[in-house]
């Protein structure tokens, strides 16, 4: 299984490589690693218990790290008991002996293999971060990069990999760069990205696409949309802080103002961003709004809470359940991780992420009806949350585009030794006790299988149009629907890349 989203299955020999299990020696260890079967020592007997402990100051608690001189078997221990503590499908999960693994690799075996009713695995949610690389992307959006977020439409020869999206002030819109919407790579430090299938290209695609680490300096071969030619620029890596709200604006129609606003990621920054933009619309007097979520693959879900407060407003929400947290069976009723209710009602007011925003601050709201909400592949967690919380308090929830990721569920990421582990805590239902949804939400006149059905228009995604433009495909079906027309044959669904391998129409995106 990947370690790590970074990487591209974009060969047929890195598909091998990260299609293989754990490795490590399997049941294997030495009888000195204490293992029994079926026995677990609380994981708290292990917290901290580190090879190589940290010193100093921890940025997420303000604390000193609790780190103690251990080993990898104390760190495998600590994660086996956790898993068999939280972990929502812990039943599902092998006790294998920890001994005889890396901490990363026993961490890719305590996962259910079981799968969805369309034969998706029910976990593809399990996966570690570096935990200072974790605290600096969740909390700033900071993380290593040139800006660009790619798409890519096929992963095995011959490849397609398209820009979705940038960053502001970043390198991919650095003057003598200026890379946009819709922009195809077509070679990385002079690999054919489109048809070199040997690995040591797919290495050099990976590390020119993926960079590990700031002032790494690429050059990539770009047709940028409309044009015949190929041009070579040449980005040199940074600390990227992600705008997580862009192109707020609006639409005047016979019918009303219609607002508009990109929200790419669920990041503390967002909060300031999301009351800051719904202000505005408010101010417009919008009639309808469209929120374009294609490419937000969630984070935190009390941003969601938030701004499907600012949606609908007070008065569907008032008293109403958002989520409710659904533990493993061991905690029937209360959250195991933070001791508090496991329902969550809408906010109204602020959490307090942004410093310039203190918690308790009121919030805008749109008190809308209905909302317009463009999905894609990339579409999952607490972008979900807010179609499903919408849903529950009655506000019609009409999506455009394809169908989302399906992860109603959700994990509180943890600390180990340097290593933030995220595996899957939770199940969220919403007011109506719905949280079943696992291969996703789906326009109702989608062709494929899977994904729970609700009212819209299946639109692939459109990469000749900048996002916000209201001749995007996605944003002009949402202009049309509101008015009465009919949705077209749907183009977005499941199709076959090569050698048979499945992947969404619309594409896989990299953030």
């Amino acid at each position: 299984m990947l370690k790590t989203d970074r990487l591209l299955g974009i060969a047929l020999t890195l598909l091998v490589a990260a299609c293989g299990g754990g490795g490590g020696g399997g049941n294997s260890a030495p009888p000195t690693s204490g293992w029994v079967m079926g026995v677990f020592e609380p994981s708290t007997n292990f917290d901290a218990l580190c090879v190589s402990p940290r010193s100093g100051i921890d940025p997420a608690t303000g604390d000193p790290y609790p780190d103690r001189p251990g080993t990898v078997l104390n760190q495998n221990n600590w994660l086996r008991s956790w898993t068999n503590e939280l972990y929502l499908w812990y039943r599902e999960v092998p006790d294998i002996n920890p001994a005889g693994f890396t901490t990363l690799d026993y961490f890719e075996e305590l996962v259910t293999l079981n799968l969805t009713s369309s034969g998706n695995p029910k976990d593809r949610f399990h996966f570690t971060f570096p935990s200072d690389e974790w605290f600096a992307l969740s909390q700033s959006g900071v993380q290593a990069g040139y800006g660009a977020t790619w798409v890519l439409l096929a992963t095995l020869p011959p490849r397609r990999a398209v820009v979705a999206y940038t960053e502001p002030n970043s390198p991919a819109r650095a003057p003598n760069v200026n890379l946009m919407r819709g922009a195809e790579v077509l070679s990385v430090d002079g690999v054919d990205l489109v048809n070199d299938n040997t690995q040591a290209g797919v290495d050099i695609l990976n590390a020119g696409l993926f960079p590990s680490a700031p002032n790494q300096s690429h050059t990539f071969g770009i047709r940028d949309l409309g044009s015949q030619t190929t041009r070579v620029v040449t980005m040199v890596s940074a600390n990227i802080t992600s705008v997580p709200v862009q192109n707020v604006t609006t639409v005047a129609t016979n019918t009303g103002v219609v607002g508009y606003l990109l929200f790419n990621d669920h990041i503390a920054t967002a909060e300031a961003a999301l009351i800051n933009a719904i202000n505005t619309l408010q101010a417009a007097s919008v009639s309808d709004l469209v929120l374009d979520i294609r490419y937000n693959g969630g984070g935190f879900l009390d941003i969601a809470n938030e701004l499907a407060f600012m949606i609908a407003g007070a008065g569907r929400t008032t008293g109403q359940i958002f989520e409710r947290l659904e533990f493993n069976d061991k905690h029937p009723n209360s959250n195991p991780v933070t001791g508090q209710s496991p329902t969550r009602q809408f906010l109204s007011a602020s959490v307090g992420f942004s410093p310039s925003v203190p918690p308790g601050t009121p919030l805008p709201s749109l008190n809308l009806n209905r909302v317009f909400v463009l999905t894609g592949p990339g579409t999952c967690s607490a972008s979900e949350a807010i179609i499903n919380s919408l849903r529950g308090v009655n506000v019609d929830v009409i999506q455009i585009g394809s169908t989302t990721c399906g992860k109603p569920y959700g994990f509180y990421p943890t600390d180990n030794c340097g290593t933030t582990f995220f595996t899957i805590q939770f199940r969220g239902v919403n007011a109506k006790n719905f949280g079943e949804y696992p291969d996703g939400f789906s326009p109702q006149n989608t062709t494929s299988t899977g994904g729970v059905r609700i009212p819209g228009c299946s639109v692939a995604d459109d990469f000749q149009h900048a996002l916000g433009d209201p001749a995007e495909g996605r944003f002009a079906a949402a202009l049309g629907y509101r008015v009465g027309l009919t949705c077209t044959v749907p183009p977005s669904g499941m199709a076959k890349a090569a050698l048979g391998v499945p992947m969404p129409a619309d594409g896989v995106v990299y953030k």
